[in-house]
């Protein structure tokens, strides 16, 4: 099975500041670090909502968000994990497919363009050799990705 580096942000999608990251050998199940990124993210901005791809669909992410961090609303497709069942037996899942907007979900592609900007500017490829150092160069790229937005902006 062949290795790499998996890198998930938390990306505002206005100025597409990359607020929290984990790195991560993979391939690995992401929805356990969807707990640690959005704790990280909120302690540096007021989150009204939370898009995120499927592999993040579990009641204990929608109940993280809306409970414990006042998150309004969180628009995660539907996983259904291979099951035929139409309708979720939790809440906030339930909720999700009653309410699931796809005009708002569309934003998603702001964290695509936030991923093809850094890949662009800063290089697709790692120059680390260890699984540390990889992570360290993640989070250097992640900081000047944040940087060169805000050196931008002035």
């Amino acid at each position: 099975m062949r290795r790499y580096v998996l890198l998930t942000v938390a990306c505002h999608t206005e100025s597409h500041l990359l607020a929290a990251a984990e790195v991560r050998v993979g391939p690995t199940n992401e929805s356990p670090l969807f707990t640690d990124l959005i704790d990280e993210a909120t302690r540096h901005a007021r989150w009204d909502r939370v898009l995120a791809d499927a592999a993040y669909d579990a009641e204990h992410n929608h109940r993280l968000c809306r409970e414990d961090w006042q998150v309004r609303s969180t628009v995660i497709p539907l996983n259904r994990r291979g099951h035929g069942r139409k309708w979720p037996k939790t809440k906030y899942r339930r909720q999700m497919k009653r309410r699931f907007h796809r005009r708002v979900y569309g934003q998603r592609w702001q964290v695509e363009s936030a991923f093809s900007r850094h890949k662009r500017l800063l290089g697709a490829a790692l120059r680390a050799r260890t699984h540390a150092a990889r992570e360290r160069e993640c989070f250097l790229r992640v900081l000047t990705h944040n940087l060169m937005l805000l050196a931008a902006v002035e």
